[in-house]
């Protein structure tokens, strides 16, 4: 007499694995999540980098004037074209110069901390003397703050996780 056996799982033994594999997947993807804030951080901190030095390279052919200071006052305008396009020495958009310069950046530099703003927005602030940041209130709903006035340092606007606007501070 032969008998027929039957192998294969049982209910019992296809909930474990599956729990499991719940288990392990509640302790992974939260580690995913912090991965991509990291990533969306260091991006904007060599973002923040680069213009800076790009800023300061301005500044250096530029004779001491910081882009996006035109007859002592700031323009948001001002300041992307002066990153994004040839000048000559003073500022003015005329690339036949023989002393023109330029362009910085291939475009304008969107900061990927606050998308649900204008991310290239680029304003004036005041720095505060106390922590050498701009004062948060500047920073609500804006891209960069940007001290025109002293230094030429410009910080990235982030939003935290309870949904308030602060500064970026790599």
């Amino acid at each position: 007499m032969t008998r027929n056996i039957k192998r294969g799982f049982t209910l019992v033994e296809i909930l474990i694995v599956v729990i499991i594999l719940g288990i392990l997947a509640a302790i992974v993807i939260p580690q995913f999540t912090n991965a991509s804030e990291d990533a969306r951080r260091s991006s904007m901190t060599s973002q923040l980098q680069t213009l800076r030095s790009q800023i300061e390279l301005f500044k250096l052919q530029h004779k001491d004037n910081l882009p996006g200071v035109t007859a002592g006052a700031f323009s948001e305008a001002e300041f992307w074209r002066h990153l994004t396009t040839k000048t000559d020495m003073y500022g003015a958009a005329n690339p036949a110069a023989a002393d023109a310069v330029g362009p910085y950046l291939q475009n304008k530099s969107a900061n990927n901390l606050v998308l649900d703003v204008d991310s290239t927005k680029v304003v004036p602030s005041a720095t505060d003397p106390a922590t050498g940041l701009p004062t948060v209130a500047a920073a609500a709903g804006q891209g960069y703050l940007y001290d025109w006035e002293t230094t030429g340092k410009i910080w990235a606007v982030e939003k935290n996780k309870n949904g308030v606007y602060q500064v970026f501070a790599e």
